[in-house]
């Protein structure tokens, strides 16, 4: 598995490429809950997500092993394939990504302006097909956006990075599950600096084939895409790679629809910030974790992006979460 210097090795590499993302806190939100909550604001990536990390370190990885790289591939909803776009062009390397034709319209705009040609396909299914045959061709490589270790290094430096910028180390870190590399990576820094931290992930509850894999101790695939707001976490299932990852965490928690549109509606009012469902949704983790809490906390959560379409944001703001204060 992953160690704290594979993390550092990554985080050395990619420094002067991406940005390092401020850590947030909103006092209003901390009175209401008794506990200390800070926000690592992925949002403010490079691409508008932490997935700009790991694929900037995974271009990197391909290029300094092999001599023959043309053409990068990946298959993904929105935020790797954006990242894969950009570390592409940045270091001169041709993209294809594939992607679900249901992906959201923003992000397969932005991949397109970031010079990759996007395929469309109708299923999950048939984009994973896609990008397989793709990856059969000379010279042609795929970065999974989540069962590749190098893209999992690369998604650990975010907490790496938020470990450095608090003045104490926080008691739990919290990040959001779609495939796992997130959560993998988290867990490989966060342990490497202190084994005391815990680690918890969020999955939403419409989509749990993490959390069905967790208690099982195998992979779960879930027929069709999961219908939550979570679009950055609707993966089918999660890998081999990333499963013994989730296995190792503290706690994993299941979150409801009406929880994500609850948190994405007030991490916007008290953060002042553009949050994506995928990480509101970690927030419905963190409350549930706290009420089992008999002293008060700090929390570090991973905000993982700040992307979101007209067309989800409708969504999300369907019913008016505001009138009910945040509490335990």
């Amino acid at each position: 598995m992953l160690n704290l210097s594979d993390i550092e090795k990554a985080q050395q590499a990619i420094a002067s490429y991406v940005n390092q993302t401020p850590v947030m806190s909103s006092s209003l939100l901390n009175e209401w809950l008794g506990h200390n909550i800070y926000f690592k604001a992925e949002c403010f990536q490079k691409v508008g997500a932490f997935k700009a990390r790991g694929a900037c370190y995974a271009v990197q990885q391909l290029l300094a092993k092999h001599d023959d790289v043309k053409r990068v591939v990946a298959n993904s909803s929105g935020n790797h394939a954006q990242a894969v776009a950009w570390s592409a062009r940045t270091f001169g390397v041709d993209a294809t990504i594939y992607m679900p034709s249901f992906a959201s319209k923003v992000k397969a705009q932005a991949t397109r302006n970031y010079g990759a040609e996007v395929v469309l396909a109708d299923s999950r299914q048939e984009v994973d097909r896609l990008v397989a045959e793709a990856a059969e061709q000379e010279g042609v490589y795929w970065i999974p956006p989540f069962n590749y270790e190098a893209v999992m290094a690369g998604q650990g430096t975010a907490a790496l990075e938020a470990l450095s910028q608090l003045e104490s180390r926080p008691d739990a870190v919290f990040a959001p599950c779609g495939g796992g590399g997130l959560l993998s990576g988290t867990w490989a820094a966060v342990k490497g600096v202190d084994s005391e931290i815990q680690v918890i992930g969020a999955e939403p509850l419409a989509g749990n084939d993490a959390a069905i894999s967790r208690r099982n101790g195998e992979i779960h695939q879930l027929p069709e895409s999961p219908k939550t707001l979570a679009d950055g976490a609707m993966t089918l299932a999660v890998g081999d790679l990333t499963l013994p990852y989730i296995q190792a965490l503290d706690d994993f928690f299941e979150v409801t629809e009406e929880e994500i549109a609850y948190w994405s509606q007030w991490l916007q009012h008290v953060l002042k910030v553009h949050v994506e469902p995928t990480s509101a949704m970690t927030m419905g983790a963190v409350c549930q974790w706290l009420k089992k809490q008999k002293t008060q906390q700090d929390v570090l959560v991973i905000l993982s992006g700040g992307n979101i379409d007209e067309a989800q944001m409708r969504r999300v703001w369907a019913d008016d979460h505001l009138a009910k204060q945040p509490q335990l």
